[in-house]
Formats: structure tokens, C-alpha cells, sequence
């Protein structure tokens, strides 16, 4: 396994590096980044010009220039990058950073929630083939997937966004048709996914409407969407619940060991609820400190469930651990709606249409929670729409693969053998169906980072498509070496993980 790591690790380093010749030599000959100042009537044009010489090298032959950047982005490996300077003479380093954090982060966000979300509903079409759900759900991915990003920013602005904001500002209370709406889509959708005889799902359907209705008014007369919270109550139920339900996923309930370490995990997150409280009001080292928390949480939930989990360690350490990282962001997210009312107090329209964050936001008066509550606002429009585009493509080929998988024989000898559906669909069939996919979130993740630049200019991001885009315009080498170097190596990156990827799924692939 090492040898093959190291020979894709070092096939990756080759790539990266031819690819920065070619971009680097196409950049430089692209046009002339003079053609400005050589038709100004600016007395200092002459000064300019010679000052965007010198900034820029122009009086050095193309492959001189490389080198000098080449031995720039080398020094990384020091942990001293040096990315050179713009046309202007700017260093590029802070600026490629804000650029990369906002890009990158809207990407990450929109894949994971993209494949998590693209993977189940592929899953429970391939289990409902041909069903009125499966259809249904086929239409409509394939209707995200064929919107055109533009219009589709444009509707959002609107919908997600300006009317959004007015209803906050109205007091976010519900009209009895919007209600009625909501319930009916919820008892009509819920039944077709659940499926059964035509009385279940009409019984089905009548008890969702029912709970939906009474959901919605309850949370109305709270004034839920201004105050909202998850509380002790629901931290605590939601806790034991997906210990409950997970173990009923992966293990099932008659396995006593799982879900004791399941219960265990539950528990010890609510204790961890209360015992970090007051720490997490003003989180020391911000993100860096809940990373930190989180990989504490995980490390706990292996301990655990390697001293509980008896014969059954593997699947043990599977539940707990998926229980402690969601009991985990469930508190995260219970603290975000906590300071909610502060950030609404600072900023009563949340959802902007203009700009990756609000600038009063990032004064030292405003509390850190406030600070990337704007930020994840910020998020929301672009971040559902790239997920929305993605989302057909996860879904249809989880489904195509687990219909494979389903017609091969070692499925029919699991289920002859009287493996229950639960383990025939997510040990045996799942598994061998991710082969194709993992394939498809490297390419897509790239794909992603291209639909960036058309949601930047709409959005008016300052993250990198703006960047490239700006920097290719005025034949600024630099800029677009910069963004080529973040955005190729994040994406040749997936596609190094998706290589062992495929040997940790297939060992044959090792050989």
C-alpha cells in the first residue's frame, strides 16, 4: 500500500508541474499586459510602463520569469511560499489566501453536501425502481442539473434571498396558506419515499400532514425563525435517537453491544453539552479549538467502542463514532441558533445578495460566533445552488451503480444466506458501488471549482474565479499561476485521495 501511495503521490507532483509550464507559457503569450498604457494620454504612462516592467519582468525571456515563480511556490516546501507580486507590485500571498478561503470554502460545503445528499436519495432509488418516487426524483435532479447557473443565481436572489429577508423583517410568521402548502407537499413527498400499500401510504401521508401542520404552528407562535433553539430537550432526544437509529442502520438492534456503546457516546455528549458551555461562548483559537474538539470527540468514540464493542468492534466503531460527530454538530449548530437573535440585532435583512461578508462584521466589537454566522449566510445562495447542480450527478450514478452491484451474484448468495436487507444493501452492495463514484467526486469537485467563476462575477465575491478572470484579462502571469497552483493541486488532490481511495474499496487495485 505505501509503494502505491508514493508512486501516486509522485504522479501527481509530475502533473502539477508540467500543468504550470503550459499555463504559465500560454498566460505570458496571451496578449500584451502594456496595451493599456501604450494608448493612455497620462503624461505618467512612460513611469507606469517602466514600473509594470520591473513588477513584472517583461524584459525577461518567458522561461526566466517561470523560474523566478518556480522558485517562489518551492519555497512552500520551507513553509515560505512566495507567490510574487501582481502588475501593480502587491505581494500575492494574503490576497491569493482571502481569495482561496472564500472559494475554497464555498466548494468544500457545496460537494459535501452534494454527495451526502446525492448518495441517500441515489440509494433509495435504486431500492424503489420504477416507482413513482424514482421517477419523480429523476425529473427533478435532472431539472437542477439542466438550469443555467446564471438564471438559476438570478431566481435565488429573489426567492432565497430579497423575499427571505422581507418575511424576517415581517416578523417570520407563516400565513395559513403557506401552511396548508407546506403540509401538503410534506404528506404527499413522505409517503412516495416510504412507499408500501396504497392505505400505509394514505395513512402515512394524513399522520405526516397532521404533524407538519402542528410542527409549523407550534414553531410559528414560538417565533422559532427569529429565536431559534435546539435546547437541553432536543440535544438529549436527538442524542438517543441517533444512537438509536444508527445502530438500527448499521448493526441492528438485536446486536446489545453496539447499541450500549452507541447509548454510552449519547450520553457523554450530553454531559459534554453542559461541560463546555461557557467554554464554547467565546471559543479560544476559533475553528482551530473545535477541530481540535472534534478529533477529541472521535478519538473517544473509537476508545469506547473498542472496549465495548465485544465481537462486534468494527460496526461499534462505525456507530459511535457517527453518533458523537452528529451529537457534536448538533451542539455546534444549537450555540449558531443561540447567538442568532445578536447577529439579527447587527443585521435585520441576514441573507445578502453581494459580497462573500458583511465588512462591519469583521470589527472587534462583534463576537466570533456573529462573525461566521454572516459568513455562512453569505454561503447559503451559492453554496445551494452549486450543490443543486451536482446534485443529479451523484445521484444518478449512485443509482446506475447500485443497480449493478444488485444484479451481481455474491448480492443474490448474501440474500440466499439470510442476511437481512439492511446488510445486503449497505455492507455487500454499497460498498463495491462507490468504486465508480469515488471517480466522479474528484472530476466533479474540479468541475465545481470552474462553476465558481460564473457564481463570483453574479455574486460579487472577490475569491478566486474573480481573480483568474481579472488577472487573465490583463495578462497578469502572476494571479493566474496562483490560482492555477490552489485550485490544481486541491483538485489533482481529490483525485490522489480518490486513487486510494479505490485500493482501500477494491485491494485488487493495489496489485
Amino acid at each position: 500500500m505505501l509503494k502505491y501511495t508514493l508512486k501516486r503521490l509522485g504522479s501527481t507532483v509530475l502533473v502539477l508541474f508540467l500543468a504550470s509550464i503550459l499555463v504559465f507559457f500560454l498566460t505570458v503569450h496571451s496578449g500584451d499586459p502594456l496595451a493599456d498604457l501604450r494608448e493612455s494620454n497620462d503624461p505618467d504612462a512612460p513611469f507606469e510602463m517602466e514600473q509594470r516592467i520591473y513588477h513584472m519582468q517583461l524584459d525577461q525571456p518567458w522561461y526566466t520569469r517561470y523560474w523566478g515563480w518556480l522558485q517562489g511556490v518551492l519555497g512552500c516546501f520551507r513553509l515560505s511560499c512566495d507567490f510574487g507580486t501582481n502588475r501593480e507590485g502587491q505581494d500575492l500571498n494574503p490576497i491569493l489566501m482571502q481569495a482561496a478561503e472564500d472559494s475554497l470554502r464555498l466548494v468544500f460545503i457545496a460537494t459535501i453536501a452534494s454527495i451526502v445528499l446525492g448518495i441517500l436519495i441515489g440509494i433509495l432509488t435504486a431500492i424503489r425502481q420504477y416507482s413513482v418516487f424514482d421517477y419523480s426524483v429523476s425529473f427533478i435532479v435532472f431539472l437542477f442539473f439542466s438550469l443555467p447557473t446564471f438564471w438559476a443565481a438570478v431566481l435565488a436572489k429573489d426567492y432565497l434571498a430579497i423575499y427571505f429577508n422581507d418575511w424576517m423583517q415581517e416578523g417570520a410568521e407563516f400565513s395559513w396558506g403557506q401552511l396548508l402548502l407546506i403540509s401538503g407537499v410534506m404528506a404527499v413527498v413522505v409517503p412516495l419515499i416510504a412507499g408500501g400499500s396504497a392505505m400505509r401510504r394514505l395513512v402515512t401521508g394524513a399522520v405526516v400532514g397532521l404533524f407538519s401542520a402542528g410542527a409549523l404552528w407550534y414553531f410559528d407562535s414560538a417565533q422559532f425563525a427569529l429565536y431559534p433553539r435546539v435546547g437541553a430537550l432536543g440535544v438529549i432526544l436527538l442524542s438517543f435517537g441517533l444512537a438509536v437509529g444508527l445502530t438500527a442502520l448499521i448493526a441492528g438492534l438485536k446486536n446489545r453491544q453496539v447499541l450500549y456503546t452507541a447509548l454510552t457516546v449519547a450520553a457523554l455528549s450530553i454531559v459534554s453539552y453542559y461541560a463546555t458551555w461557557n467554554l464554547l461562548q467565546d471559543p479560544p483559537g476559533g475553528w482551530f479549538f473545535l477541530g481540535a474538539l472534534f478529533v477529541l470527540t472521535i478519538v473517544i468514540c473509537v476508545v469506547i467502542a473498542r472496549t465495548m464493542g465485544g465481537y462486534a468492534k468494527g460496526q461499534a466503531t462505525s456507530v459511535a463514532v457517527l453518533t458523537g460527530v452528529l451529537s457534536s454538530a448538533l451542539i455546534l449548530l444549537d450555540h449558531f441558533m443561540y447567538h442568532w437573535p445578536n447577529m439579527m440585532s447587527l443585521k435585520p435583512r441576514p441573507i445578502s445578495t453581494i459580497g462573500s461578508h458583511t465588512r462591519r462584521f469583521t470589527e472587534d466589537d462583534v463576537t466570533w460566533w456573529q462573525v461566521n454566522l454572516d459568513l455562512l449566510t453569505q454561503l447559503w445562495i451559492p453554496t445551494v445552488i452549486l450543490m443543486l447542480i451536482s446534485l443529479a450527478t451523484y445521484t444518478r450514478y449512485t443509482r446506475s451503480s447500485m443497480l449493478e452491484v444488485a444484479r451481481q451474484d455474491y448480492i443474490r448468495t448474501a440474500r440466499a444466506k439470510g442476511a437481512s436487507e439492511r446488510t445486503v444493501v449497505l455492507k455487500h452492495a454499497f460498498r463495491n458501488a462507490l468504486i465508480p463514484l469515488a471517480t466522479i467526486v474528484a472530476f466533479d469537485f474540479a468541475g465545481l471549482i470552474g462553476g465558481t467563476v460564473v457564481l463570483e462575477r453574479i455574486f460579487n465575491w472577490n475569491g478566486m474565479g474573480q481573480l483568474f478572470v481579472t488577472a487573465l484579462q490583463q495578462v497578469d502571469p502572476a494571479p493566474v499561476m496562483g490560482f492555477m497552483i490552489i485550485t490544481g493541486f486541491v483538485a489533482v488532490l481529490f483525485n490522489f485521495f480518490a486513487d486510494i481511495l479505490y485500493a482501500v474499496l477494491d485491494p485488487r487495485i493495489r496489485v
